[in-house]
This record gives structure tokens, C-alpha cells and sequence, in this order.
């Protein structure tokens, strides 16, 4: 037991080398070597400050390294910590880690890219084959193809009532059952009678460029709490990470923030949304912005009226 708690006091003194740049890969080399001697016979708990630590390589080649030194460093460590551990949620993650050190180090290995470039075959317009994929369609055109189909699928099976006469009222409500499951794969359900909300377009890459970056200091990393963490990564912060603040004062790793604003565009924490590039999208908004204050201007004018009549 007291050697696993020097073990973790070693690596507790790596973790913060790995912040020191001049420090960093022999941090990590020396990592490597505690791993392969202390990791195959160390007790759960020691285990997961390994894997802490190892975590926060990634994070901080993420978030500040750049050479190629750094990230060849931080691969041998995931290719070496792959090998020891268990959980599936560990190995799933370092072949993350592995993954997009590969990619920053151009080092190829990666089969997903070739099956996009497989499937991106372009599709049929006006007679010509684009280059690009086919873009999905939009909801109110899935919806009203599916209601076209319905209408056939109802001629169809009165057409067989008629015909054969066996047609009954359980083989409608399975027809119905079968529409019904299909819309809500599709189309969500419009409780309110009112129009579907279109998905929200990535946030302008503009936008996203002017955001400010700030380096936690010890007075910021002080203020935001001793277990303060990037929400999106769930990673402790630590001091002189790097971290970009949107327009609602939330902050994050810009490269978690990045992905994160590409499929979401809304803060992660309170749902704050940045501008878009896609005017149709921001002309929507607009009108529903006017059309909501329409709708609180009619309540407050009903209940004005109400206490009028009182």
C-alpha cells in the first residue's frame, strides 16, 4: 500500500510536468516506463490514476501542443496503454487518442475516411451525376412522403377488402399502428398543432474564429471552484490551460468546442445559441422571435381585459 501511494505521488508530479513544455515528452517517457513496470500488478484505485494522468496527455496535446515531437511522444503512450487496460470505455477512448494522433501526425491508418470517400459517389440532378452527397431530405418533404404512402397503403388494402372481402378492422389498425411507428421515427410529434422546428445549421465559422481565448490563472482557476471542469470533455481544468469563452461567459476547451458547436451550435451549459451562416434558418428565427411576442402581447391584453370585467 505505501508503494502505491508513492507510485501515485510520482505520477501526481508527472501530471504537472506535462504542463511545462521543456518537460513535457520526458514527463511522458517516464510515464511509459511507470506503466509497464507498475500498471499489470497495481490495485484499481492506482489503475485510474493511471489512466487520469494518461487523459490528461491527450488533453493537453489537445489543447496546446502542436509539434510533432509532442504528439509522436503522446501516440507510443497510447499505443503502449492500449495494450494494459480493460475497461471498455478506457480502450475506447485511447483508440480515440490514437486515432487523432495518427491524423495530426498524417500518418494515414484511418478506414473510415476511405468508406466516406467510398460512399461520397455523388447523385442524379437534371440528368447530371454531382460530386457531392446527396443531402438528406428535409422533414416536411419526409412527412409528406410518408402521408403519400399511407393514402396508397389505405387504397391498396381497401382495394383487397373489396376484392377478397378480409379485410378487417384489426388489419386497418395494424396498418395504423405500422404509419404511426414510421412518423415517429421520422417527424416528431407536434403536441402543440404548430410548426416543426428546422435543426439548428452549425455556428458561422466566423463567429466561431472571434471568440476570445483566455489562459486560466491561478485567481480564475480560484474562482471557478477546485473541481472546475470543460463540460464537454469532463476533464479537469488545470492551470494555463487554454479555454474559449462564448458570448453567455461559458468556457471550454476550444478543441472540444469546436465539434460540439458543428452538431449542436448551443452552449452546453445553457443552451446559448451563436449565429449561423444559413440565412433561411436565421429568417426563421426571426420570425418566430416576432411571432412569440405577438402571442405574450395578446396574453398580457387578455389578461388585462379579464381584470377589466372583474
Amino acid at each position: 500500500m505505501e508503494s502505491e501511494n508513492l507510485i501515485k505521488q510520482e505520477l501526481e508530479e508527472l501530471q504537472k510536468q506535462l504542463g511545462k513544455k521543456q518537460k513535457f515528452e520526458d514527463a511522458v517517457s517516464s510515464l511509459k516506463s511507470l506503466l509497464q513496470q507498475s500498471y499489470p500488478s497495481a490495485s484499481t484505485s492506482l489503475r485510474k490514476s493511471f489512466y487520469t494522468v494518461i487523459c490528461r496527455v491527450a488533453t493537453v496535446l489537445k489543447t496546446r501542443y502542436t509539434a510533432p515531437g509532442f504528439w509522436s511522444a503522446g501516440l507510443g503512450l497510447f499505443e503502449q496503454a492500449i495494450l494494459f487496460v480493460s475497461e471498455p470505455s478506457e480502450k475506447e477512448h485511447l483508440k480515440a487518442c490514437i486515432s487523432q494522433a495518427k491524423e495530426h501526425l498524417h500518418l494515414g491508418d484511418n478506414p473510415s475516411q476511405t468508406s466516406v470517400n467510398r460512399e461520397n459517389r455523388g447523385y442524379l440532378f437534371e440528368g447530371h451525376l454531382t460530386v457531392d452527397q446527396e443531402p438528406p431530405q428535409p422533414d416536411w418533404m419526409v412527412q409528406a412522403n410518408l402521408l403519400a404512402a399511407a393514402a396508397r397503403l389505405f387504397e391498396a388494402e381497401s382495394s383487397q377488402g373489396l376484392a377478397t372481402n378480409e379485410t378487417t378492422e384489426d388489419d386497418a389498425a395494424s396498418v395504423l399502428e405500422m404509419l404511426r411507428n414510421r412518423l415517429e421515427e421520422v417527424v416528431p410529434l407536434m403536441e402543440t398543432g404548430g410548426p416543426v422546428a428546422p435543426r439548428v445549421p452549425p455556428a458561422s465559422k466566423e463567429v466561431v474564429a472571434k471568440l476570445p481565448v483566455i489562459t486560466l490563472t491561478e485567481e480564475v482557476l480560484a474562482n471557478m471552484g477546485k473541481d472546475a471542469e470543460c463540460a464537454i470533455c469532463r476533464e479537469n481544468l488545470v492551470l494555463n490551460d487554454n479555454m474559449q469563452e462564448l458570448p453567455c461567459k461559458h468556457t471550454f476547451h476550444p478543441p472540444c468546442l469546436k465539434p460540439w458547436l458543428d452538431e449542436h451550435n448551443s452552449c452546453p451549459i445553457c443552451r446559448y445559441e451563436l449565429q449561423t451562416d444559413d440565412h433561411a434558418y436565421e429568417s426563421w428565427k426571426e420570425r418566430e422571435k416576432e411571432a412569440e411576442e405577438e402571442r405574450k402581447g395578446a396574453a398580457n391584453a387578455l389578461r388585462g381585459g379579464e381584470f377589466m370585467y372583474v
